[in-house]
């Protein structure tokens, strides 16, 4: 099959940063990616009204927090399904990050998006929240099958 060619994504235009692009793009339901900036910018400026300091930094901070470096991939092997663990790619682990701090924000109920998008983003920089619970599970998971390393 061969690898893929990844398009490239411009820089969002009120930070200039890539990596907020492609956030608003995992954010963004339906096409609407105008309502999709509304709310990330919309929570990035509460994220800065509460810390004080650049949001993208704090944004950036906690896009790391929550990216896994390990991760369990299921494997065949005579019969048996092992959870094999692996490390994951730096493109892979972003968007990992990404789809679990949106992924929490939603199910958080009785907020609106914005409000619950900035709260996470928080968590996440301070290494508490959802999304960096999620990761410390997948990487106990990974520590656990440690044994099936060499079917990797």
């Amino acid at each position: 099959m061969g690898k893929q060619i990844q398009k490239e994504i411009a820089p969002d235009p009120l930070y200039n940063d890539v990596v907020l692009s492609k956030f608003i793009n995992q954010v963004m339901r339906k096409g609407k990616k105008s309502t999709a900036r509304k709310i990330v910018y919309q929570s990035l400026e509460r994220v800065k009204d509460k810390k004080k300091s650049d949001p993208i930094e704090i944004f950036n901070n906690a896009i790391e927090n929550a990216s896994p470096s390990m991760e369990v991939r299921s494997k065949r092997i005579g019969g048996a399904i092992y959870q094999v663990p692996i490390p994951v790619g730096k493109e892979r682990r972003m968007s990992l990050a990404m789809r679990w701090i949106i992924g929490s924000a939603k199910s958080k109920k009785g907020k609106a998006m914005e409000e619950k998008l900035a709260e996470e983003i928080l968590n996440a920089s301070d290494n508490t929240g959802a999304a960096v619970k999620k990761k410390e599970e997948i990487h106990k998971m990974a520590e656990a099958n440690r044994a099936f390393a060499h079917f990797a």
